[in-house]
């Protein structure tokens, strides 16, 4: 129930309105349990009533049903209408601001959560799950007080009407309490596992979507619909085992409210029979008996669906209960406008804490304004290295100082706001170009915006785009090319005007003509700004005031590509098998 508890710290904020619609659906409910008394009337007080004339018999009729009816035209339907407004009006609220916290808390996870976590299980979680809790607010926190004020009212009439009959009607509510504490408790584990059974389907999904070009270059159809049915059968297997257990439940609750009735109609008949009970009163009582059982019914239903919401609650708290890897450091410091000198100290690293070290003992020192190129064979560790500047991860031993700062000692969004990278695959929204490029600076003109487009060589493709800076980009930024793309992602970096330039594999492959133009535009981005260069071909580099060699993590050769070149060592090596390849 703690998650009950910690979900009840979003309603608090509404609770005056719940507690309105809660006294708005109780006079709802309250306005049809005037029926039964009604037919009292009208048997025993109209129809029985043997010192009325026939025309006197219609006049009262027309009387008692007349006022009913104008209760049931005039005060029920606004009644209706405001209790169903509020309590969807306050649900929604309610999961605006879950979703809200969930994605603050999203935004604050480490790079670590999101490349052991499946994108399909958090957008599952944030989504359906919080859906799922909405029936917790709207029948845990209103319908489930309606039907147990209708019960009480219902008792407390029938009680002024016949007390022994009122004790019958109730003989089977142990039997009901017993038999729904019973069944939904292991309901809630089966709910649980059918949740993440469901979740699992939907991450296969949003992966294979995503994929469906490698599914249909490898015709891979037949190959992943067997795959498909595995993962949809896991989730049919534990619906089934829920929809089992639920059907046990049903049968047995029901059963129980299904021979309550026939106790009350047994013994008011023979009260009846011996005189001791009017008709009216008997008909009234079986009547009271179908309003009383009803919200029972109800009850066990809602218990159903509240289970779900429970489990779903458990689903949403386990998420916003990961640990963030990357914080800021109590009293860490803003890093102002930095001049960009970087310095990495004896720095190792290792993903997780019993993995294998992916740097070891890291010097070096990129002075403000300098170029600094990293090359080698893939996995050497060089991404992982431009990786730990901006904190995405942090270093396992030794420091990344950035102007002296140790960036640990730095808050995470003055760090970041330093620094510009630009990846091989730069991931664009789908939004619009401009929308895009503003992301490098949110609050920019228009103005800026062409400018930053100019300067890296975007403006002229931009403006054939059909609608221009407007036009969507699609997913991903399915609707440019390559080309395209890598200089919306330049102009971003152009826009935020970082000290700190990081290109990640920036140009390669890329055809020729897009290879020039970015060339050019990165050209025009790292003057004047410390710029960290991840480089495969070595022919963009040879400018670099300083080339570091990175083999199995270690550094094992640096200089200027003049001095590697004397040295005939590794960078030499790769230097003359590129010049090979490309003659």
């Amino acid at each position: 129930m703690n998650s009950m508890k910690r979900y009840m710290e979003f309603v608090k904020p509404y609770n005056f309105q719940i507690f309105l619609t809660i006294v708005i659906g109780v006079i709802k409910f309250a306005i049809p349990l005037f029926i039964p008394i009604l037919i009292k009337i009208v048997i025993d007080d109209i129809i029985g009533a043997e010192a009325l004339t026939n025309d006197e018999k219609m006049t009262q009729l027309i009387y008692w049903l007349g006022g009913t009816a104008l209760v049931f035209l005039i005060v029920r339907p606004p009644i209706e209408y405001y209790r169903q407004y509020l309590a969807q009006l306050v649900s929604n609220k309610i999961l605006f601001d879950i979703r809200k916290k969930m994605y603050i808390h999203l935004q604050k996870l480490s790079l670590k959560y999101y490349s052991n976590t499946r994108a399909g299980e958090v957008i599952s979680r944030v989504i359906n799950d919080v859906e799922q809790t909405k029936n917790f607010v709207m029948i845990g926190l209103m319908n489930v007080w309606l039907d147990l004020a209708t019960i009480l009212i219902a008792i407390g009439i029938m009680l002024t009407m016949n007390v022994k009959l009122t004790l019958v009607t109730l003989l089977a509510f142990p039997f009901y309490a017993f038999s729904v504490k019973y069944f939904f408790g292991r309901l809630r584990d089966l709910t649980k596992e059918r949740s993440q059974a469901l979740a699992g389907v939907q991450s296969y999904l949003h992966e294979r979507v995503q994929g469906m070009s490698i599914i249909k270059t490898f015709t891979l159809e037949k190959h992943e619909q067997k795959l498909f049915n595995e993962t949809n059968g896991e989730f049919l297997d534990a619906a089934v085992k829920q929809t089992v257990w639920n059907a046990k439940a049903f049968a047995v609750v029901n059963t129980i409210t299904d021979i309550a009735p026939l106790l009350v109609i047994a013994y008011a008949g023979y009260e009846a029979i011996h005189g001791r009970l009017s008709v009216g009163t008997m008909a009234a009582f079986i009547a009271y008996v179908e309003r009383l059982y009803s919200p029972l019914r109800r009850l066990v239903n809602s218990s159903t669906t509240l289970t779900q919401s429970f489990a779903s609650m458990d689903r949403v708290f386990e998420l916003m209960d990961e640990e963030y890897d990357i914080v800021d450091k109590k009293g860490a410091s803003t890093l102002g406008t930095s001049s960009g000198e970087v310095t990495f100290s004896n720095v190792s690293f290792q993903y997780e804490k019993d993995g294998h070290m992916i740097l070891e003992d890291i010097d070096f020192r990129v002075n403000a304004g300098e170029t600094v190129a990293f090359v080698g064979m893939s996995g050497g560790g060089k991404s992982t290295i431009i990786s730990l500047i901006p904190r995405f991860y942090d270093v396992t031993k030794g420091q990344i100082l950035i102007d002296g700062k140790d960036v640990r000692d730095v808050t995470i969004e003055s760090l970041r706001k330093q620094i510009g990278i630009v990846l091989q695959d730069n991931i664009l929204f789908s939004d619009s170009v401009k929308s895009n490029i503003l992301m490098g600076k949110p609050g920019a003109t228009d103005e800026e915006v062409v400018e930053a487009a100019i300067a890296a060589n975007a403006h002229d493709f931009i403006m054939e785009l059909p609608e221009g800076y407007e036009t969507k980009v699609g997913e991903r930024g399915v609707k440019l090319s390559g080309g395209q793309k890598q200089r919306v992602a330049i102009a971003r970096v152009f826009l935020k005007n970082p000290s700190i330039l990081v290109l990640d594999e920036a140009t390669s492959a890329l055809d020729l003509e897009s290879e020039s133009l970015i060339q050019d535009s990165l050209e025009k981005l790292a003057s004047n700004r410390t710029t960290i260069i991840v480089a495969h071909r070595l022919s963009t580099i040879t400018h670099a005031d300083n080339i570091i060699v990175i083999e199995n993590g270690k550094v094992i050769e640096n200089g200027s590509h003049a001095q590697l070149m004397k040295q005939k060592n590794t960078y030499y090596n790769l230097f003359q098998i590129q010049q090979l390849d490309t003659e």
